[in-house]
């Protein structure tokens, strides 16, 4: 085994086979579900729910429970989000890609600080505050939450929430140990941005044939 695949991946020599297997499984429908995003398409969420319900799995076997509350929200959301995506706002038209108003950046702030405040709890109750990483998993995980319900709401800065939490995520899953999670989500950085200027095109050109 050379020393640089041994630096990425030795930690996966402990690992049993199947979580291995879930894993990868859970990355490709993880970034399956980023792209349908990226392309306003809804399957976002059928890949999404697959991915999500295979980590909280995962992650509630290794005991990261910071990163599973995540994956439980992201599983909650989706199932929102798909009811929002398919709703008609009217006999023609399905809920459009728009900017968030002030309310929802009101709402943004509070699920913000309110998930800080939850994940410390959890955190407390079950003492897991024994490294650095779970300080920064609290504000991940307050990111996190608030990009997936604006990308619930078909909000075009979800997508900035998602940019910046997947950049606090590729240094942080690796260090934690989980290669491919943190491959996933340096492709997810890169989707997000994609997705970020894909979104705001079909905003722009929504507003010129308005």
């Amino acid at each position: 085994m050379s020393p640089i695949f041994d630096y990425f991946f030795g930690q996966y020599a402990e690992y049993e086979t199947l979580d291995i297997v879930l894993e990868v499984v859970a990355v490709i429908f993880g970034l399956l579900s980023v792209w349908f995003s990226k392309q306003n398409n809804i399957w976002v969420y059928p890949t999404g729910l697959i991915s999500t319900s295979i980590f909280v799995y995962l992650l509630l076997k290794w005991g990261l429970l910071g990163d599973m509350l995540i994956n439980i929200y992201y599983f909650i959301m989706s199932i929102y989000g798909w009811y929002i995506w398919t709703r008609k706002i009217d006999a023609e038209h399905f809920t459009p890609i728009t900017r968030v108003t002030k309310k929802e950046n009101i709402i943004s702030i509070f699920i913000f600080f309110g998930t800080i405040v939850f994940v410390f709890t959890v955190y407390q109750v079950f003492d897991k505050w024994n490294s650095w990483t779970a300080y920064v998993d609290t504000i991940t995980t307050a990111i996190f939450f608030v990009g997936m319900w604006l990308m619930a709401k078909r909000k075009v800065e979800n997508w900035i929430y998602w940019i910046v939490g997947d950049i606090i995520s590729i240094p942080l899953y690796f260090y934690k140990g989980f290669t491919f999670t943190s491959f996933q989500y340096l492709i997810f950085t890169i989707l997000a941005i994609y997705g970020y200027n894909a979104w705001k095109k079909n905003i722009d050109r929504n507003l010129q044939t308005s």
